[in-house]
């Protein structure tokens, strides 16, 4: 909702009259689609990323795999927005300025999510 209000003050310039709930509308409606496209994105990288995992022969190092698996268990225990996070920087290979700018927020409060968020899966990693 937070957004729609800034998206609204940011874009007040380009009303051109007419219905005022529609524009706003419109605007609601661009966002919501906006996140529907990202989370479509996130479950593909998600998904192709679980498909090459199992398409890779077995190794003789197990422990190479056992830590996958293991890096797969903790990002899944991680909170949705910071596993967002840590996937759009490290699967996506996203910069942080890009990351901030996608989720509409200041690019200090992006690094200390995602610095957490690592903090969080080294201590799952054990």
């Amino acid at each position: 909702m937070s957004e729609l209000f800034v998206k609204l003050v940011e874009k007040i310039g380009t009303y051109r009259g007419g219905s005022f709930d529609g524009w706003v509308f419109t605007m609601a409606s661009n966002i919501f689609h906006d996140h529907l496209r990202f989370k479509q994105r996130q479950t593909r990288l998600l998904d192709e990323h679980s498909r090459r995992l199992s398409l890779q022969p077995a190794t003789t190092e197990d422990e190479d795999l056992g830590d996958t698996d293991k890096l797969q268990g903790a990002l899944e225990k991680l909170d949705d927005d910071v596993r967002e996070l840590v996937m759009l920087r490290y699967y996506s290979q996203l910069s942080f300025k890009e990351i901030a700018e996608m989720k509409r927020e200041p690019i200090g409060t992006t690094l200390s999510k995602v610095h957490r968020g690592l903090k969080r899966l080294r201590e799952l990693m054990g």
